[in-house]
This record gives structure tokens, C-alpha cells and sequence, in this order.
């Protein structure tokens, strides 16, 4: 078979996939999970050095690992013989020189952005890489006669994403390292029916008001908050999709009612409880479609919420109510009995959002035990007061010890990197 007739295979099998996982029973995704699971055993696992002992094993037998393990591990988890260093090597190459087309013995490689402290690094297939291009259109596109015009926002571009170029659509990648004047122009010209940025992206946009009318807007890379959302879709007049992806796996979308489902039909999830009352845990995914570079119980350091209500788009497909952020994004305070408290960032958020309709900006660090950050724009004295306020109530409706706040003015983050605006410097 060649290999153009495979990649077009592949290709109609992520889109199938797509179109037809939002219509299965409960039972049915489970039943596929695990007989894609054991195909995923026999073909992929087997080969792969790291795993070949755990195969014919359930899957709650094979080790839990992290980003560290994974990449640490490279050379003796991937299945076609790839070095660590010399993926590196082009992965970097491609990061400075910023033409990504270049890859490994016919396979992509990538860097992830590092915001755990570790840099990831992934691989794929042509095959792979067709079938989710397949997948994530049959996911995310209306239908259209004649091409989407898709601008994606991004810190780095991938032959993953180029993909899926000229299949149903015209992909064109806009580099944040280029700036966002330099962008907008080009968007302009562009005119994308489909729009693709980060969050903290999509709001600089809309303050250059372009020219541009597109169909879908979707967030990426970072937590849509509630208050930019309603800002975002204010302005498009249009619900703002979302994509949960990141280096191990595309794991949730939003569905034609707007709202987050995991994606179970090409992953298995597991739940680590954070905490099981409020539906906060943090995913363990298995990848039922990567063979190149498996993923086998990778543990997420991410805040996800489940929504147990039925969703009207009739999907079985869990659903969430947020990705609320790092799990390190939890800060970690004491109350009066010396106990240590959870404070999600959604509480932090929420408290913030509502001081003052002057507030455009805002980070919160816990940098110390007792002490948290604030970084404002603009920085002035009745807005420090009111989030003050905010959060001594916060923290004592939460029987916590109120800390010492620091405010500092807030300065532009570099479009480069992901926006967390809530974050914890400290060991818990």
C-alpha cells in the first residue's frame, strides 16, 4: 500500500472516529477503550522495550509516570529506534531557526512548552499524524462548502498541525514570536473562518479590532477563565469553543452546546481525586492511537472538574465543568489549628474578577508560605484596597490565616508562554 493511500486512510479514520464517538452508550466506549487497548498491547506495546513485560497485563498493572519518567526514558519507550539527544537536537534546531518542517528518520518531532520545569518531547508518525488530523477536524469543523481558512496562534508550529494542510482546509500558522502587529496584518489578509489562540491571545486581538468575521473561535494552551469567555464571545457574538491538548494527548473539546467532554474514545482516563466531592481530580491518560512514542498511564499535573449533569448534545462522553488549572497552581495555606488548607485558583480568580471593572490584568503568586504576590494593571490604590478586601473575605469564609499580600504593577507577559495568572512557588 503507499504511502500516500495509508496517509488518506488514516486520515478517514480519525474523522469516522470523530463523528461517530459523541453517539456511543457508556458501555459501548468502554468496550472500545479496552479493545483498542489490547490491539494498542500487541501491536505497539510489545516492541517497545519499556512496556514489552507488561504486555497481556491490565492496564492498572502498568506504571504510572510522569513527564521526568517519559522523557528520561525516551529511547527505550519509543518503538522506532529514535535517539533522545538527536530528536532534541532537531526539535531545538527547529525552535531557533523557527522552520519546523524538518524531522527525524520521516518522523515529527516537537518540544512542549516546559510549564511543569521539564521539557517534553514528542514524536509521531505520518499516519499518526493523519489520523488526528482527521479526528480534530471531524471534531471541531462545521461543514462548509469549500475550504476553512484555519489561523492558529502558537508558540511553536509542528508537522502535526501542518498535517492537516489542504484537507478540507487552509492551515496557516501564526508565530507569537513574530509579535502581535506584525500578526494582525497578516490575519487580516488571511481572513480565517476559523480562529485558533490561546486565551490571554484571543484578548489582545480583540483589542486590535481586525477586520475578520470567522465562524469558530477556539481557545488553547491555557485555562479559558469564565470572565475572558463571556469578554470573547461578547465581541465574536458566537460560543468560544475550547481544546484540551497538550504533548501527551488531545484529551477534551467542546461540544455543540459549548461545553468540555473528554475525549474517550481514542483515551483512556483515569481520575486521581483531588478532591471527589467538589469533582476536582487530576487525569491519568492512556492513548489508544499513539504508537511511535507511547503514552501509558501518564499522570497530568492539571485541575480538571467533572460535570456529572447530562449534557443536551446527548454525548456519554464525561463531562467537565473546567480546566481550572495546575494542580501547582493550588495554594497551600494554614488556619488556626495549624492545618493545611487546599485553595483552588478558581477561588482566587473568582475573587478577583469582581473588585473592580478597571482591573485588566492580575497574577497571584504564592511565593512564601505566609505571603502572596499581586501583580495589577493598573496599579493604583483603590484597586489594591478592593482585592484586599476580596481575599481577607475569601480566606475567612475558608477558615484560613490571612497572608501578607505584596502588590507590584503587572507587566506584559511575553505571547510566548502560557498565562497562568494564579500559581504557587513553594512546596506544599
Amino acid at each position: 500500500m503507499g504511502k500516500q493511500l495509508k496517509k488518506m486512510i488514516a486520515f478517514i479514520r480519525g474523522f469516522i472516529n470523530a463523528k461517530l464517538g459523541s453517539k456511543l452508550s457508556r458501555e459501548k466506549i468502554e468496550k472500545i477503550q479496552q479493545t483498542r487497548f489490547n490491539k494498542l498491547q500487541r501491536e505497539a506495546l510489545s516492541t517497545s522495550e519499556f512496556y514489552s513485560c507488561y504486555v497481556n497485563k491490565p492496564l492498572d498493572e502498568y506504571p504510572v509516570i510522569r513527564k521526568a519518567i517519559h522523557v528520561e526514558n525516551f529511547n527505550i519507550i519509543n518503538t522506532a529506534g529514535l535517539d533522545k539527544d538527536t530528536a532534541f537536537e532537531i526539535a531545538i534546531a527547529s525552535e531557533k531557526s523557527r522552520d519546523f518542517t524538518p524531522d527525524y528518520k520521516g518522523f515529527s518531532v516537537g518540544l512542549s512548552s516546559g510549564t511543569s520545569g521539564n521539557r517534553g518531547l514528542f514524536v509521531t508518525s505520518v499516519e499518526e499524524r493523519a489520523q488526528w488530523a482527521g479526528y480534530i477536524i471531524g471534531k471541531l469543523l462545521p461543514f462548509r462548502c469549500g475550504k476553512h481558512r484555519v489561523a492558529f496562534f502558537l508558540r511553536a508550529n509542528n508537522n502535526l498541525y501542518e498535517s492537516s494542510n489542504g484537507i478540507l482546509l487552509i492551515f496557516k500558522f501564526f508565530d507569537l514570536i513574530d509579535g502581535l502587529n506584525k500578526n494582525i496584518k497578516k490575519l487580516v489578509k488571511f481572513n480565517p473562518t476559523i480562529l485558533i489562540a490561546p486565551a490571554s491571545v484571543l484578548l489582545k486581538i480583540i483589542e486590535k479590532k481586525p477586520k475578520i468575521n470567522p465562524v469558530k473561535v477556539i481557545a488553547i494552551a491555557e485555562v479559558l477563565e469564565a470572565s475572558d469567555k463571556r469578554l470573547l464571545e461578547s465581541y465574536f457574538q458566537q460560543k468560544i469553543h475550547q481544546i484540551y491538548q497538550c504533548t501527551e494527548g488531545f484529551v477534551a473539546a467542546t461540544c455543540s452546546e459549548g461545553n468540555l467532554h473528554l475525549n474517550e474514545d481514542v483515551l483512556i482516563i483515569e481520575k486521581k481525586w483531588i478532591n471527589q466531592e467538589s469533582g476536582r481530580f487530576s487525569p491519568i491518560l492512556t492513548d489508544l492511537k499513539r504508537v511511535t512514542q507511547p503514552v501509558i498511564r501518564y499522570y497530568l499535573d492539571d485541575i480538571l472538574i467533572e460535570d456529572k449533569a447530562p449534557c443536551a448534545c446527548g454525548s456519554n462522553f464525561t463531562r467537565l465543568k473546567a480546566i481550572e488549572g495546575r494542580k501547582d497552581d493550588i495554594f497551600y495555606l494554614r488556619n488556626n489549628r495549624n492545618e493545611l488548607i487546599d485553595v483552588f485558583p478558581d477561588f482566587i480568580r473568582n475573587s478577583l474578577i469582581i473588585v473592580s471593572a478597571e482591573l485588566i490584568e492580575y497574577q497571584v503568586i504564592q511565593s512564601e508560605k505566609n505571603k502572596l504576590v499581586i501583580y495589577i494593571l493598573p496599579f493604583n490604590e483603590v484597586i489594591r484596597k478592593n482585592i484586599s478586601s476580596a481575599l481577607d473575605e475569601l480566606f475567612n469564609r475558608l477558615d484560613v490565616l490571612i497572608p501578607q499580600y505584596e502588590f507590584d504593577e503587572f507587566k506584559v507577559i511575553d505571547n510566548g508562554k502560557k498565562r497562568r495568572r494564579v500559581m504557587r512557588q513553594i512546596d506544599g
